[in-house]
Formats: structure tokens, sequence, C-alpha cells
């Protein structure tokens, strides 16, 4: 349900430039979660950006100081999935990945200033970017599988891209949260800039009067060579992490394996209990589907990934953990979800047709 805010202004707002198209989140109070009518207005916006000469790029960006975008309406969709409603789920996803996918193939630049709480879908419009600032407010995860549901939009095949060795795998799979200058030391963040100076980076923007080249990837360095001053430079070194994420994640395609391996771990033991237990607590199912998803995804075309995304969604959504997993995090709180079946060894291998 919209809040208040979204009854007097518009969910999604508009600028013009001379130049640029803004495009802002405006629903701040639910930490800009994406929903159908925003995902609606934001497409009816790049139509004008794709069919207008004089806009040469994009800027997307969250109202207030709390976040980018917490993801997708997760509530509205379960109950789109347990009542019978006008617009079914999977319309509902398929209409968010076009939109994803749409960013990642559009002929102009995109720039996204992912400034406090960018996760699921927020995450998944940013990925688009050519240029992806965070801040030191920034925090960047996929906690999908703690709801019952799969890292989608995309990521299980762009992450291969972006991050290290065996970080798609351990970011899909355990929610693992990148704070501040983690997101551009894993590659999901480009460009690192402090939040004190963000509307000062955006009216730079905004400014901007000269004429670009028409290829995206060689308009997107000639503004970045205008604004690269505004970023701090260096991220700080984590070689053990590094070497430990790569050595029980990177690869692998059982979970089981997985569980074994942490189970017995002798390396990083703090690492390897927190991430155990975050294993635990989520959907068996669903990180076990997020494991194949990866390993099916991997270095496929970004269009086949998003394909793959919607029969997967398709799945995870009929599957009883969705719903209970929101029921269990998100509406009653209890943090006590019935997971069905409730272990990664009775889970198996899932019949999904990607």
């Amino acid at each position: 349900m919209n809040d208040f805010r979204d009854q007097i202004e518009p969910t999604v707002l508009v600028h013009r430039h001379t130049r640029m198209m803004s495009i802002v989140l405006n629903r701040p109070r639910v930490l800009n979660s994406l929903d159908l009518e925003m995902i609606r207005f934001i497409d009816e916006a790049l139509d004008e950006v794709e069919s207008d000469e004089r806009f040469q790029f994009v800027l997307l960006y969250g109202a207030g100081d709390r976040g980018f975008c917490a993801g997708g309406d997760i509530k509205a969709l379960a109950q789109a999935v347990q009542q019978n409603v006008s617009i079914p789920a999977d319309q509902i996803l398929g209409e968010e990945y076009d939109l994803c996918l749409r960013l990642h193939r559009f002929p102009k630049p995109v720039i996204a200033l992912a400034d406090g709480i960018t996760m699921g879908a927020g995450l998944g419009l940013a990925a688009a970017g050519d240029i992806l600032v965070a801040t030191e407010r920034t925090r960047m995860a996929m906690p999908e599988t703690r709801i019952g549901f799969f890292p989608d939009v995309g990521a299980t095949g762009w992450m291969f891209s972006k991050c290290p060795r065996g970080y798609p795998e351990y970011l899909g799979l355990t929610g693992y949260e990148m704070v501040g200058a983690e997101a551009l030391r894993l590659g999901l963040a480009t460009h690192l800039l402090k939040s004190e100076r963000m509307s000062e980076l955006i009216a730079a923007l905004e400014r901007h009067s000269a004429s670009l080249s028409g290829s995206r990837a060689q308009a997107a360095e000639d503004l970045l060579t205008e604004i690269d001053h505004f970023f701090d430079k260096g991220t700080s070194a984590k070689p053990e992490m590094d070497e430990w994420v790569a050595t029980y994640f990177s690869g692998k395609s059982s979970m089981v394996e997985i569980m074994e391996s942490l189970r017995q771990c002798t390396i990083q033991i703090n690492l390897c209990d927190g991430v155990f237990n975050r294993l635990a607590e989520r959907s068996p199912t669903a990180v076990v589907l997020t494991l194949q998803l990866l390993r099916h995804n991997e270095g496929r075309p970004i269009e086949e990934v998003f394909q793959a995304d919607l029969k997967a969604a398709t799945f995870i959504v009929a599957h009883p953990d969705y719903v209970e997993g929101v029921r269990a995090r998100l509406v009653d709180k209890d943090d006590n979800p019935q997971w069905q079946p409730k272990t990664i060894e009775e889970v198996g291998t899932l019949d999904v047709n990607l």
C-alpha cells in the first residue's frame, strides 16, 4: 500500500535538464521500494529519453537519505500470490525484469547514485549503471533467500562480470551486506563518494551541457572525466577473506557440499561459523535454487539470465516457502519460518526448467 506521501506526490519524479533526465524514486518512507506503478513511470521516462536527442544520459537516485531503493514491494507480491488479484505475481516480476534489462541494454549512459540501502530490485536498477556511486551510508545486499526467494534481477549472471572469484556465490547465497567502500571493493559499485557531496554531484550533472559521443561506453567515459574529481580513491584490501571465499564458494554446484565444508572449516573459523549460521536460517529450497541459477547463468547473455530468472521466480512464488518467509520476516515478524522441506539435504536437486 502506498504511504500518505505517495498520495500527495508522484512515486517517481522526473526532472528534465539540458542534456540529462533525472529519475528520482520518491517513496522515502518505505525506502523507495519499487512497486508496479513506479516501474511503469520509470519505463515511460526512459521512452522519452530514448526518443529525444537532447537527453544524452540518465541519472537515477532516491528521495530521502536512507536509501536508493530497498527492493521490490515484497508484501504486495506475496499478496498477489495469495489472493485472486487482477495483476498476477509473474506479470509484476516480468515488468520489473523487463525494466532492469532495458537499463542494461539502454543506448545512452546510466548513472546510479546508490546512497543508503540498495538491495534486491534496487540493486538490479543500480547494477545497470555505467557509473554506480556508493557512499559511506550505502548498504548493498541480496538478502532474498532469507524470505524464501532468490537474488533475481539478473544478479546470478552479472555478478560474474563484476565481482572477484567466489563472491557471486557468497553474496547470492548468504546475503552478506556490503557497507560503503566494501561495495566498491567487491565490484558492485564503480565509485565512492562522501554523502555530503551528493547534492554537489547532482548539481554538476544537471549543469552538464557538452555534447557526448553517440556510443554509450564512450559517452560514459567522457562524463566520468568531468566528474572524477568528486570521488574518493582506493579501498582496503582483504586478501584473507578473498582467499576464504574463493576456497569455499567458487564454482561450487552442491549446497550439501558447501554446508559440509563449512561444518569442517578450520581456517577463518569466525567466517565459517557466521556463514554457516546465516545459511542455516535461510529457506533450503531458495538457497538450492540460487546455486542452480548461479551455475546455469554464469557467462550467459544477460537476456538469457533474465529469462531464467522469470522461470525461477514463477517456480518459487508458487512454493510455500515464499509466502511463509514473507509472513515470518515481514508481516508477523516472529522470525520463525517453517520451511518445507526443513533441510538442504531434503531438497536435493530442484526440477526447474531454466
